[in-house]
């Protein structure tokens, strides 16, 4: 029995449904799913009408392409409503989301619980003599910007900044909690610390990866691992002796190899050599 973790699967395209479609069977496993499956609702239920059959359960957290509400998307759902819905869907087949309690991993490896986790971003992974006020311009000055701007809308919250906040607060009541019971596998979709948004092509737009609020999380919290996704560059990173597994599958174009998607699952527990 293991634990594997896949994340950034962007159903909306034909090529990554058809290596979802290709997985075969884990019975006996577990998946984590850490964010951005698709842009719409039926891209999530069709990853999990699927992904149920084939391994033994499901844990989810949302990425920001998730809680989009496209301009098409006439009278959709925005912000918390939108994240509501898709926990629902979660829950509608059987898959643990960031709002239900954390599960003790029941395979082999360290005793530990699974914690996923949804805290967005709120800029801050930026220079120090950057401002708040002028990071989206300073973004921008080189040439990057993010389609989370128009599609990701924070309803009922001012801003994405204060639903991080909020999210944030709350989550890390909970893992601090959890963390006197037993050691975590923290699950999201952003990475945890700013020294580990490594985007060589375009650097400035780690404004929209992440939340310097949850710097410290993995010691804080006694984690085991962290799984994240969002920079579509897996890799395995080590800090203060915890293991980072950034587990993105990512777009078609983005991929110079014929495997397919069996090749790109992480095993999180019990864990590689």
């Amino acid at each position: 029995m293991k634990l594997y973790a896949i994340s950034d699967l962007h159903l909306s395209y034909r090529a990554n449904r058809a290596a979802l479609e290709a997985l075969p069977p884990h019975p006996d496993d577990w998946l984590i799913l850490a964010g951005d499956i698709g842009e719409r609702e039926v891209h999530l239920e069709y990853a999990l009408a699927i992904l149920t059959r084939r391994f033994a359960r499901l844990i989810w957290t949302p990425g920001n392409h998730d809680l989009w509400t496209p301009p098409t998307d006439a009278g959709g759902l925005r912000g918390e409503a939108k994240y509501r819905r898709l926990v629902a869907i979660c829950r509608a087949h059987g898959v643990l989301t960031p709002e239900d309690p954390y599960v003790r991993w029941p395979g082999a490896g360290p005793a530990c619980l699974l914690a996923p986790i949804f805290t967005l971003y709120d800029y801050t992974f930026r220079p120090a003599d950057v401002p708040a006020g002028a990071a989206l311009g300073w973004a921008g000055a080189s040439g990057v910007a993010c389609n989370d701007e128009e599609y990701l809308h924070p309803d009922p919250y001012p801003s994405r900044a204060d639903w991080c906040a909020a999210r944030s607060a709350a989550t890390a009541q909970r893992l601090a909690e959890a963390a006197r019971q037993a050691p975590l596998v923290l699950i999201g979709h952003f990475p945890l610390r700013h020294d580990l948004v490594w985007l060589p092509l375009t650097p400035r737009f780690s404004i929209w990866c992440g939340t310097c609020r949850t710097e410290r999380w993995h010691t804080r919290f006694r984690a085991l691992a962290v799984v994240y996704g969002h920079l579509h560059i897996p890799k395995t990173h080590w800090r203060d002796g915890v293991r980072f597994e950034e587990v993105s599958f990512g777009y078609p174009r983005q991929r110079r190899d014929s495997h397919g998607l069996e090749h790109y699952l992480r095993e999180i527990l019990p864990g590689p050599n």
